[in-house]
Parts: structure tokens; C-alpha cells; sequence
């Protein structure tokens, strides 16, 4: 099988030089490398059958640097379906935390999201504790965090203009609230958004959330709904993730990789992203740099 070895450079470094690359080479017994993006981004070609041994080798080559590695089998590498994950995926921030710190909560909610996040505690439960604690939380707030607290991920808009501008599906599926997801999917450019409903009594959170719950069974439905809806293989699918809830999601995905991800995540993914921007994403599926719709 041939398989490609993706290689990009943390975010904003040119580290891909060519007595790197010509070590990784080595390492890989590449047939061919190729140059995505100057020295930011390159793919190495090899004649072999395990991708996660390939993987490890050239991990091992590397030496620590920080240049991020996705493999997979070259002749389906494209994609045309992209899920996506929102809170500390497609942004910087988990927005129940960011609410929460308006009544002087943030503490507390975050580390339960953590350990969410971490699959130390179910998340349907753990979501309706979350959500009981803001109760009385004027609805309000959310325009006024999403403007002055939440960051998009760096490379996420250019990954979803990108993917859309060559024919691709794209959908934000979070675990959050559609008063966030709506804005913000449309701010990065998705084809749609799905996530849970917080319920209201007037202007105020009424600190419950409608049932059921989307969480890993929902995305996981998600991604094989739409899969259906656009007669897709398994492997023109993409999807991306941080935390336990993502992990049905990313390992029914033709490529899984998980982005900043807690351990038992990144573990479980096919590829992972410890350095680089969301880019690289597309420089996994073959786009050069001058092909990525940057704005």
C-alpha cells in the first residue's frame, strides 16, 4: 500500500528544511517527497502497510521537533464530509466555563468539564450539572462572551472555506448550545451547526437543557446520517476532536485526528495535532499553500 506521510511545522515556523526532510526520508524508505508549502508543510511517500508503525519511525526521527505527523493511505486522502467539534477545537475556549464565570462559577464548572473531557464522568450528567448551576444567567451574556472571550483556533475558518470551495460538506456538531454554535459556525463558514438547546424562563437560563443530549452517540449519528445523505465511503469523511465524547465520532471517520487532545484521545485518533494550526488538516488531504482560501 502506499501510504503518505504528512508533515507540518508548528504554526508559524518554517522547520521542514531539506536535511530534515532528507532524514525523514531516510527513516521512512520514501519513494517520493514532495513540497506542499515551502518549508512549512511536505509529504513523504512510502511503500508500506502499517500506518502507525510508519508513524512511529518517523516520530522517532524527528527528534522532538515540533512538526506534527498524519498518515494514511494516499490514494484516499481527499475528503468530502467534515465534522467538527466546537469547544477548544474550533475555538480556544468551553463556553458553559465562559458562562459560568459570570456568576463566579468558572472554577468549579471548569473542572468538571475536564474531567468530561477527560471520560472520568459521563457527559450527559455531567452536562446537566453544569447547566443547573447558571441558572438565573441572563441570556444576554452570550452575544457580550462570544465578542470579548472566544477565540477562533487558528487555520479553522481557512480549513472550512477551503473544503467548501472544493465541493466538501462541512458541520459543526458540539456537545455546547446553539446560542453559541449558531454565530459562531457561521463566523468560520460551516454548512451547518448542531449542538443542545439551553432552556429559558423569559431573559433568564433556567438552568436545563433540552433532551435528549447531543453527545458521542449524536455526533457519532451525525457523521453517519450525513455520510448517507451525500452516498459518501467511509473514508471521504473527516473529523475532528478534543475530548471523550469526540471519540465515536473520530473513529468512525475515514481520518479521526484529534487537535490538542486529552491522552486517552489522542491515543485512540488515527492522527493527532500537537503543533500545528488547523491547516494542516488540509495539507493531510494533498492542498498546497497556494490553494487554501485563507480569508
Amino acid at each position: 500500500m502506499m501510504l503518505v506521510a504528512t508533515l507540518v511545522s508548528a504554526h508559524g515556523q518554517a522547520l521542514l528544511d531539506d536535511g530534515l526532510l532528507a532524514r525523514l526520508s531516510a527513516a521512512a524508505s520514501a519513494v517520493k517527497v514532495e513540497h506542499l508549502d515551502g518549508e512549512i508543510a511536505a509529504d513523504l511517500f512510502a511503500e508500506a502497510g502499517d500506518a502507525r508503525k510508519l508513524e512511529a519511525v518517523l516520530r522517532e526521527a524527528l527528534g522532538g521537533a515540533p512538526v506534527d505527523i498524519i498518515v494514511q493511505p494516499a490514494a484516499t486522502r481527499r475528503k468530502r464530509l467534515f465534522l467538527a467539534d466546537m469547544d477548544s477545537t474550533m475555538i480556544g475556549q468551553e463556553c458553559i466555563d465562559e458562562l459560568a464565570a459570570y456568576v463566579g462559577l468558572k472554577e468549579k464548572v471548569s473542572d468538571i468539564t475536564e474531567r468530561a473531557m477527560r471520560g472520568e464522568l459521563e457527559f450527559e450528567p455531567a452536562l446537566r450539572e453544569r447547566v443547573a448551576l447558571l441558572k438565573g444567567i441572563a441570556l444576554g451574556v452570550v452575544d457580550e462572551i462570544i465578542a470579548r472571550s472566544i477565540t477562533l483556533t487558528p487555520g479553522g475558518s481557512a480549513l472550512v472555506r477551503t473544503m467548501r470551495a472544493h465541493g466538501g460538506y462541512t458541520a459543526l456538531v458540539s456537545g455546547g448550545f446553539t446560542v453559541f454554535t449558531g454565530p459562531i459556525s457561521q463566523t468560520i463558514g460551516f454548512d451547518e451547526h448542531r449542538s443542545n438547546i439551553l432552556l429559558s424562563e423569559g431573559a433568564l437560563l433556567s438552568g436545563l437543557v433540552a433532551e435528549p443530549i447531543l453527545g458521542k452517540q449524536a455526533k457519532l449519528d451525525a457523521l453517519v446520517e450525513l455520510r448517507a445523505r451525500f452516498g459518501l465511503p467511509d473514508e471521504a469523511t473527516l473529523a475532528v476532536g478534543d475530548g471523550a465524547n469526540d471519540l465515536a465520532m473520530l473513529g468512525q471517520a475515514g481520518l479521526g485526528v484529534a487537535y490538542r487532545a486529552k491522552p486517552a484521545v489522542a491515543a485512540a485518533a488515527d492522527a493527532r495535532l500537537d503543533h500545528a494550526d488547523l491547516t494542516a488538516l488540509l495539507y493531510a488531504q494533498g492542498y498546497r499553500g497556494d490553494e487554501i482560501v485563507r480569508n
